[in-house]
């Protein structure tokens, strides 16, 4: 596999990973580093876990999970969009918000940004490639963009407070509702 195909295919896999890193850096109040660590971490290593997963399992793990698996990447960031969204009808937003980097929200946003990495490790045994490097490099990829995507986010986030705390719920639903229809 030649670099040119492996970064295009990593950043195709990281564009999920930017906009919910967008849509959580307007989510939070004020960005730390802690939580850029956190979110980019996790999104990175998701990333570079599910082309192995993938990879490994085989036809029969996409036979299995090829047929649902585009609901349960709609169902996750839905949620996670819509608690977004209702959480903007509370006067008290500033008390109300939760932290998309910890706890199940950062898993679920994880394996929501990261399930098409497990068809691509699916794909990459298919055709006899080996493995190591392309998922090291996806997931740094992911881990980049995903450093910039909350960066971007917390600026917006400041600027312009609810409108794009609401603009960032109604991205993730319409992420979810995108890979739902293009399946």
């Amino acid at each position: 596999m030649s670099w040119l195909n492996l970064i295009g295919i990593a950043l195709g896999l990281a564009m999920d990973a930017l906009a919910v890193a967008i849509a959580a850096g307007i989510a939070l109040p004020k960005v730390t580093h802690r939580h850029v660590f956190r979110l980019a971490f996790h999104f990175g290593l998701f990333q570079f876990l599910m082309p192995i997963v993938g990879w490994a399992a085989g036809q029969t793990l996409e036979k299995t999970v090829g047929a649902y698996d585009h609901w349960i990447v709609f169902g996750v960031l839905s949620f996670i969009g819509g608690k977004m969204l209702w959480k903007l009808r509370d006067a008290h937003v500033e008390d109300a918000r939760d932290d998309p980097t910890r706890g199940w929200t950062l898993v679920g946003l994880s394996l929501a940004t990261s399930i098409d990495a497990l068809a691509v490790g699916l794909s990459l045994a298919l055709i006899r490639v080996s493995i190591l490097l392309p998922s090291v490099v996806i997931g740094l990829v992911a881990g980049a963009l995903t450093t910039v995507g909350v960066l971007f986010g917390c600026s917006i986030g400041r600027r312009f407070g609810k409108i794009a705390e609401a603009l960032g719920g109604i991205v993730l639903i319409a992420i979810g509702l995108r890979v739902l229809l293009s399946h």
